[in-house]
């Protein structure tokens, strides 16, 4: 459960019922670079993708398949696209975090529409996932700090655009909320399908994408990651985050999420500061929620402008 996912076989993988089609070499003019995060020592992978009209265009479609909904977008852009008046001037810093075991590459569509309305966007890949380093990952208990140190990177480079905010979606999600929580410099936060307790969201993962697996062992290895990463068990949970720190936020669900269902969600947005917002999609599952674009893009950005008010700071 600990184990850095860019370190697993292929074969243990998770299979998304999801294709992205991003075209080719969409991330070719964005150079990969590094920051030196830690303790544990580690190396984030992120790209910067500046605001420019990149024409972003995109379609989408679903079907069902062995009892699964499985969902396609194709998503392109013009590159290197061409300077417009937010180039020289973004709105601000938008860091986009993918979910677990997955990389970068699943926010592109999120990275260039935003920067094509004026955000500067960063795409980390986070601790033990795609090309960073890092042995293990902690469940946001070490990777908000690494997000910290991501920026504090930025700031030295003169590459910071103030307000700060993130978007995320699932595993990445449940980090933006946390890291709000912890730190004063992000401003506003996206929060696609996050989970409200890990326990929880691993069993659903198990039930119903990993079924063969018995659940016995899963709980066995959920019952040891206390004692393994040196925490307890309710500093996993989101809820205990926002019982402690009820930041706002903007949060989205998919009606047919089955490992973050709606009311899990619900029950974060009821934790969470008054200045909040709740967005249920319809038709969407956990994978394909953070690309229904046309329902999310319109409400994301008027949230991302929103400036946030002394009170609702946590």
């Amino acid at each position: 459960m600990v184990q850095a996912p860019n370190t697993y076989p292929d074969w243990i993988k998770r299979k998304l019922p999801i294709e992205l089609d991003l075209g080719q070499n969409v991330l070719t003019n964005f150079p990969l670079r590094s920051a030196v995060v830690g303790p544990p020592a580690a190396q984030l992978r992120y790209r910067l993708i500046e605001p420019r009209d990149y024409n972003v265009s995109f379609s989408s479609t679903n079907w069902q398949k062995r009892g699964k909904t499985w969902f396609r977008l194709k998503f392109r852009v013009t590159l290197p696209g061409s300077p417009n008046p937010r180039t020289s001037k973004p709105r601000g810093t938008v860091v986009l975090l993918h979910g677990y075991s997955l990389d970068q590459r699943r926010m592109v569509p999120w990275a260039f529409r935003l920067a094509q309305e004026g955000w500067q966007c960063v795409l980390p890949d986070l601790r033990g996932h795609g090309r960073s380093t890092g042995k293990r990952i902690h469940f946001g208990l070490i990777e908000t700090r690494d997000l910290s140190q991501l920026i504090d990177e930025l700031q030295r480079k003169g590459q910071l655009v103030e307000p700060i905010a993130a978007l995320g979606e699932s595993y990445g999600a449940t980090l933006a909320l946390r890291w709000k929580a912890a730190e004063a410099r992000v401003r506003r936060v996206v929060a696609i399908a996050p989970y409200a307790q890990l326990s929880t969201a691993v069993l659903n993962m198990r039930r119903h994408n990993a079924s063969l697996i018995p659940a016995s062992w899963i709980k066995a290895g959920l019952a040891q990651l206390p004692r393994v990463l040196q925490s307890t068990a309710a500093q996993f949970d989101l809820t205990t985050v926002l019982q402690n720190s009820p930041v706002s936020a903007l949060f989205v669900a998919g009606a047919l999420d089955n490992i973050s269902p709606p009311e899990e969600v619900r029950r974060l947005h009821a934790l969470a500061s008054p200045a909040s917002r709740l967005l249920i999609v319809p038709d969407a599952t956990h994978e394909a929620v953070p690309y229904f674009l046309k329902d999310l893009l319109e409400p994301a950005m008027s949230w991302l402008e929103e400036r946030e008010s002394p009170t609702q700071a946590p």
